[in-house]
């Protein structure tokens, strides 16, 4: 009898050199690592005078500061803060929100897909059917009503957390919390996001488990008398690893397209933060026919779609080769 901890690819094999010929979705990858080391790695090396808020308002781009000498690449803002400062800490901000969603969608999705897809019958029947009643709500609507319920919640959960540890002598622990205290709008509107994503997700996983459990190492295991828990985490976890892969980076532009349009409406990030999508209402905000701050929009909307653009290529790329539904 085969060894039943064996796993087995329902998914394209030399899946990875096929990626590795998408130029689309490796000229993507190779500008998303860019993003990532240069959003989160050059605004710690740039002058102090482009960080903080001056009197230059408005400043076009490549002009220079008449009081500091210092060059704004892509101009200034309402606040006379350098646009390009701006924009990679938006970057930190967009990029750190859209990942963290998606993790948290993808946890919920593929739990909630491998127990439906495993157990199936009336159990798989009634999940899906939650599934469907789900994706009947709006999103936005969800998001919206669940910060204002929760926003206020979190905080005075967090700072009870932080008198706790006052009082048990925790200075780690209070510290942390109290970091996070001023945080707590952005950090329930990700796991809001991260509660909207997960349907297709979970849909996904769900008919690749049906496929997956009617084969020989699944029935090896249960022969066996492996629990069913054992055979989800060990058998069929390791299987799902590429499609789950290839859905991320496909949910990871969904969660920053909402984040931002949330902020775009005064409803997520709010200052001295600021996202892409905050960047966006601020640009939006002084844009008048007698005199355009275009520089303000325009870099903003520039720098987010093509981070979608390429998120999406990746994605595209990463279902061509491992998605076994997929077409050549």
């Amino acid at each position: 009898m085969p060894d039943a901890a064996a796993t087995i690819s329902i998914t394209r094999p030399g899946g990875w050199a096929i990626v590795r010929r998408n130029r689309p979705a490796m000229i993507s990858l190779g500008f998303l690592v860019l993003l990532v080391l240069v959003a989160f790695t050059l605004p710690f090396t740039l002058d102090d005078g482009l960080k903080a808020t001056s009197d230059s308002a408005f400043l076009a781009p490549f002009s220079k500061d008449g009081t500091t000498g210092l060059l704004h690449l892509l101009g200034t803002d309402v606040n006379g803060q350098d646009l390009f400062y701006r924009l990679l800490t938006g970057a930190q901000v967009s990029l750190g929100v859209g990942i963290i969603g998606a993790l948290i969608s993808l946890f919920i999705g593929t739990a909630y897909g491998m127990i439906s897809g495993y157990f199936g019958g009336r159990v798989d029947a009634a999940m899906m059917r939650l599934v469907d009643m789900l994706y009947a709500v709006p999103r936005i609507l969800f998001i919206m009503i669940f910060i204002a319920a929760f926003d206020s919640v979190f905080k005075d959960w967090l700072d009870g957390i932080r008198l706790g540890a006052q009082a048990q002598h925790w200075p780690r622990m209070e510290e942390v919390a109290r970091y996070l205290i001023p945080y707590s709008k952005i950090l329930v509107m990700i796991l809001s996001l991260g509660l909207v994503e997960w349907l297709t997700m979970a849909r996904i996983i769900r008919g690749q488990v049906l496929v997956l459990r009617e084969m020989t190492f699944v029935t090896a295991s249960r022969a066996m008398g492996q629990s069913r828990w054992v055979i989800l985490r060990k058998h069929l976890l390791p299987n799902l690893s590429t499609i789950i892969l290839t859905y991320l980076t496909l949910t990871i532009p969904a969660v920053i397209l909402d984040e931002s349009f949330l902020s775009f409406l005064g409803l997520g990030i709010e200052d001295p933060a600021a996202s892409w999508g905050s960047l966006l209402k601020d640009g939006a905000q002084v844009i008048n026919p007698i005199e355009s701050k275009w520089w303000l929009l325009a870099f903003p909307a520039l720098l987010m779609s093509s981070t979608l653009l390429a998120l999406n290529f990746l994605g595209d790329g990463l279902r061509d080769a491992f998605d076994p539904k997929s077409t050549d």
